[in-house]
């Protein structure tokens, strides 16, 4: 039997799946993300470690091809996850520095240096790109300032795929969705834009030649192989972000079909046939970029939100987690049932979820997040469904911006990522959104569709739409409750005066405490 193996590098798991050709999961193997804090002088500073990722890479490949009788079987494994995030490598392939995690705040300074230099309307216009403090091209321009005799020994700058397609068979490459993360990326003629390298003074040497996803890359070398367990010349073959990766299994590389990959972030996106790239798209907030479907683009709008329900997990949950310990479950159970206990509006609590910056609509890196509403009243149980109402006013809003403001139709709604597990959540989101949610039947999207970019790349199915009728899987449905719905819409409005409200003090706060 045929196997593909998609290994998804994600912000809290590293986790590799081996699925047969009709997408069903044979094995898998997992390890954690580690966050590191290297520097005590600024220990808001966040890096991975590229032992750690490599280390866990390999291991989680090792544990789910130590679960299937032959790796000769194997057909092809390609890699997709988080973008922006990279490092650099010595033309001995040994690497330099840590990869700056999106978490770390230290490139505020050159974000404002490029907002003032460049400009978000001249980055839009090229390469599609909302500006974010932690896109690719403002590492390398801190490392240039902070750390200017790595860079001068740089071979390579390689996004955190790239690095782990060259552990895997030792070439230096990027793909057209990796390549648009970096602001550098000519979307028109899907190269490095010349221009916005002189601009930033970023030497191109450094940059990967980039490829569409589903391009066969080279083969599993004799030292991976003894790292991971797959075979010596296994192929190796170009994936892509995850969340577009995440659209294939689920036909959102189709028109009318909008994706909302729920999860760390959440990305709401839908496919275009030509990269929009005027000034009345970028004032919203959108990214425009390349999809890992050939010939297509894609339209999102993202934001960061289930990391601030972990956070709340992990700083409130004790009694949930004592809970589970005494009578058994998941901690998350006991959670989501005392915010089921909240009624709808917690209360009159709100959450502005903007922990990490605020994403589409509204782009403001120094946007920090914050309950307001709260009275004698509220209680635990409010605070926490307030989160949650929080993080789907957001998915709302960027819903509502893509269909009022840059006329995206949609006739249907299909969500994926790991948040779909959490019932509580996705009924909540149908309910505020006011339409059926389609939740397929697929466990994790980003590792399949990287799993079908391989079987792409190396013949087993002849393009996406025969990879997509192979795997796709129906699942379940959330129907809104409409009078629910009406008490969201008249809340709605009240949500958006937050970040207007809050922003002058965020930014004070931010410039005292977070600003490098």
């Amino acid at each position: 039997m045929d196997y593909l193996v998609g290994l998804d590098l994600g912000s809290t798991t590293l986790k590799a799946v081996i699925y047969d050709t009709r997408g069903n999961v044979v094995a898998n193997g997992c390890r954690p993300t580690e966050r590191f804090h290297p520097d005590p002088t600024h220990p808001e500073w966040t890096v991975w470690q590229p032992e750690q990722i490599w280390g866990g890479s390999a291991a989680a490949l090792r544990e789910a091809t130590a679960a299937i009788d032959d790796p000769q079987n194997i057909k092809a494994v390609a890699v997709t996850g988080m973008g922006m995030d990279g490092l650099p490598i010595s033309e001995e392939g040994k690497w330099l520095y840590p990869l700056i995690s999106w978490h770390c705040p230290r490139t505020q300074g050159q974000y404002e240096w490029w907002i003032k230099h460049i400009g978000a309307e001249k980055t839009f216009s090229t390469g599609g790109n909302t500006l974010w403090r932690f896109s690719t091209a403002l590492r390398l321009l801190w490392m240039a300032e902070h750390e200017p005799q790595i860079l001068e020994r740089t071979h390579k700058w390689l996004l955190i795929e790239d690095f782990v397609n060259y552990m895997l068979c030792g070439v230096a490459a990027t793909d057209y969705t990796m390549a648009s993360c970096t602001l550098l990326f000519d979307q028109r003629r899907l190269n490095w834009s010349d221009e916005m390298l002189a601009l930033s003074g970023i030497d191109r040497r450094l940059l990967c030649d980039a490829l569409p996803s589903g391009t066969p890359l080279g083969a599993v070398t004799p030292a991976a192989a003894a790292a991971t367990g797959l075979a010596v010349g296994t192929p190796v073959v170009l994936g892509g972000h995850d969340y577009l990766c995440g659209a294939l299994p689920v036909g959102a590389f189709r028109e009318g079909v909008i994706l909302d990959v729920s999860g760390t972030w959440e990305i709401v996106l839908a496919s275009i046939p030509a990269p929009v790239l005027t000034p009345e798209a970028q004032r919203t907030g959108v990214t425009v970029e390349a999809h890992v479907a050939r010939n297509l683009y894609t339209v999102w709008g993202g934001a960061v939100s289930s990391d601030m329900l972990e956070w709340y997990r992990r700083e409130y949950g004790g009694e949930a987690r004592l809970r589970a310990e005494q009578c058994g479950g998941a901690d998350w159970d006991f959670l989501m049932a005392d915010a089921t206990g909240s009624p709808v509006g917690a209360r009159g609590a709100m959450f502005l979820p903007h922990m990490s910056g605020a994403g589409c609509p509204v782009v403001d890196s120094r946007s920090l997040a914050g309950f307001i509403g709260l009275s004698s009243f509220v209680t635990k149980s409010d605070m926490l469904r307030a989160v949650i109402e929080g993080l789907d006013y957001q998915f709302v809003d960027i819903v509502r911006t893509m269909q009022d403001d840059l006329g995206v139709a949609f006739d249907k709604l299909v969500v994926v990522g790991g948040a779909v597990r959490n019932k509580f959540w996705m009924q909540n989101k149908a309910d505020m959104v006011g339409q059926i949610i389609e939740a397929p039947a697929v466990e994790d999207a980003s590792p399949l569709g990287a799993a079908m970019l391989g079987g792409i790349g190396v013949g087993i199915y002849r393009d996406e739409q025969d990879a997509f009728e192979h795997v796709w899987k129906p699942g379940a449905t959330f129907e809104p409750d409409l009078q629910v719905t009406a008490r969201y819409a008249d809340l709605l409005p009240i949500y958006k005066q937050i970040y207007g409200a809050l922003a002058p003090v965020s930014h004070q706060i931010y410039d005292h405490f977070l600003s490098s």
